[in-house]
């Protein structure tokens, strides 16, 4: 039975959502090689035999088929291939490195998540260059003018983008009209720029350049930045809108790099191409192709912006992430969220490292590194699932794949001494971030007193029936049932508070993504009951209509807090951390007026 065809508006609807980093690549990429390489005719062939099939073999082979065949329920992205890999492999270290592997993984998208806006946006405020009479707007008036409209954009995220999100798909569907229409118009004045789909042209231009040439690789990867949301937000949209959606993106991206070449070997001392080539062929559009480029820079930004949001959940739900405070900025689509403290992060990196670099051309040499890391680690891991599922072919392909992959990232070390150590500290401070909380975490975990089962039910069937109760029904949040954590001990042995009726409430995260359901088990004791809740790791859980919907009216709520004392610099900042991040049941949003915090010291 054959697939129905996606509707139109699945397609258009990923444009905006999907294609905004990758389909403003354009108005920096040919610009920034040409700094680095001389715009011969022959240099030209090259460059754009290397573009084309760097968007070949990094985003069509390597993301739109290879990874987006490994989704789970439709889900996609680094902690999915974590969650695939790790239940194939034999041992434990095994699991480990591929855990450190999506932890390096999750830090450099965070990391290049702060370049993406900052790049895109003030490439396209400083094509206003162009307009006559402002040819001498200072770079500080630029500068200034970039840092508003991200200012605004950061802002505008606290109260969602459900309203304006409709009218992004159009906006970028005119975008990539744009750009193909301009790049055709321009293949027309040299059409030999088309051959340059020969491979020939990019090996030839490596082995003539040799470790200059190599080094361009370096920024020639900047066509392909935003490939990996493709597979990231597959789960929003689904595989074949995006497929079909990327098929017209690089059948647009072509011809207007194609374009942009043709105008290079017309006009070999352009500085800013796109903007000069645009300019050339129709001045009386220039200035709403300008806003034009500017809107399509601030959707590319609010899709990664987006995207960082969703990553962060991911990890607050897996575990590997402190409990930061999310927001829900839409009634009818839970997925749609607002974490503040990576707003506000994302937001004063960018202005940082606008101001730090001061132009799109230098901000380029800290752009790439981040990207070609996640892309190498990408096929890494799938490399491995296609040989642990026996699958040759495909493991053969992936290998190929991410040698390129790899290529591509060698080249972008010579980046890093020119800016690209701010790509690195970026991504660092995500990674140190993980790192510290979920060492803290099972530190934290093997320090605490718990009680075995069968001990707490041994004291607990002596205790109710002989013990004064109070009426109604308490819930006591735990983990494990195996294992009786501290606070409920002390506070039914110790305190003496036992209720007529106790729930257990466990909230276990499920290996896949999407799913919740909450039932009650059998029930442990008499006076005692357990109530458990499973969820996906992508879904947005509201424990307090679980509740509701199995019929718990709970009159108080008991939850652990640990206090910890510690000499330890590393453990006091964990300390910290936990201190200035939600309490598990405020991250959950349970009726504050219930809730009983009940204090353990624990000594790191």
């Amino acid at each position: 039975m054959l697939e129905k065809e996606p509707p139109i508006k699945g397609i258009i609807k990923s444009l905006g959502l999907v294609f905004g980093d990758i389909g403003t690549s354009p108005i920096y990429t040919l610009t920034v090689i040409f700094l680095l390489t001389k715009p011969t005719e022959a240099n030209v062939m090259g460059v754009l035999s290397l573009i084309v099939w760097t968007l070949i073999i990094l985003v069509t082979v390597e993301y739109a088929w290879l990874a987006m065949s490994l989704g789970k329920k439709g889900e996609g992205g680094t902690i999915v291939l974590k969650e695939l890999l790790i239940p194939l492999l034999k041992s434990g270290r095994q699991a480990a490195f591929v855990t450190l592997l999506s932890f390096i993984g999750i830090s450099l998208l965070i990391g290049d998540g702060v370049i993406t806006p900052a790049i895109s946006i003030l490439s396209a405020v400083e094509g206003s260059l162009l307009i006559p009479g402002f040819e001498h707007v200072s770079q500080e008036v630029l500068i200034l003018i970039a840092s508003v409209i991200a200012i605004i954009l950061f802002a505008f995220q606290r109260k969602g983008t459900e309203k304006v999100a409709g009218a992004f798909g159009p906006i970028m569907a005119s975008w990539f009209l744009s750009i193909a229409i301009s790049g055709v118009i321009s293949i027309l004045h040299v059409p030999s720029v088309v051959s340059a789909v020969n491979p020939y042209y990019a090996f030839k231009f490596l082995y003539d350049n040799g470790i200059t040439g190599f080094f361009v690789l370096s920024e020639v990867i900047l066509c392909a930045t935003g490939g990996e949301a493709l597979y990231a937000d597959m789960g929003h949209l689904g595989r074949r809108p995006i497929l079909r959606a990327w098929y017209f993106v690089f059948a647009a991206l072509l011809m207007n790099y194609l374009g942009q070449g043709a105008y290079v070997i017309k006009h070999p001392d352009a500085k800013n191409v796109l903007f000069e080539m645009i300019f050339s062929q129709a001045r009386f559009f220039y200035i709403p192709f300008l806003v034009l480029s500017i809107a399509a820079t601030v959707i590319a930004s609010q899709a990664m912006i987006s995207g960082m949001f969703s990553i962060v959940y991911q990890g607050i739900q897996t575990r590997v992430m402190p409990l930061f405070k999310v927001d829900y900025t839409s009634a009818e689509l839970r997925a749609q969220i607002y974490i503040g403290i990576v707003n506000w992060f994302l937001l004063a990196s960018v202005l940082f490292i606008m101001h730090e670099f001061r132009e799109s051309s230098r901000l380029a040499a800290a752009y790439g590194l981040a990207v070609t890391g996640t892309m190498t680690l990408t096929g890494i891991m799938m490399t491995w699932i296609f040989h642990r599922q026996k699958k040759t072919a495909l493991s053969l392909i992936s290998l190929l794949v991410t040698m390129v992959d790899a290529a591509y990232l060698t080249a972008n070390f010579y980046k890093i001494p020119h800016g690209g150590y701010w790509s690195i500290i970026l991504a660092s401070i995500p990674f140190l971030t993980i790192m510290l909380y979920t060492q803290g975490q099972r530190r934290l975990y093997k320090m605490m007193k718990f009680m075995p089962l069968d001990e707490f039910l041994n004291k607990f069937n002596k205790a109710y029936p002989t013990s004064p109760k109070i009426k109604g029904t308490a819930l006591f949040l735990i983990r494990d049932i195996k294992e009786i954590p501290f606070y409920i001990t002390q506070t039914m042995f110790y305190h003496g508070i036992i209720y007529e009726d106790n729930i257990f409430v466990s909230i276990i995260k499920r290996d896949d993504p999407f799913g919740v359901i909450g039932y009650f088990k059998e029930d442990i004791a008499k006076g005692l009951r357990l109530f458990e809740i499973q969820y996906g790791y992508m879904e947005v859980v509201d424990v307090e209509e679980l509740l509701r919907e199995a019929g718990i009216e709970e009159k108080t709520i008991f939850y652990g807090i640990e206090e910890i004392t510690t000499k330890s610099a590393i453990w006091k900042t964990f300390s910290i951390i936990k201190r200035l991040t939600p309490a598990f049941v405020q991250f959950y949003k349970l009726p504050s007026r219930k809730l009983h915090g009940v204090i353990t010291r624990v000594e790191m």
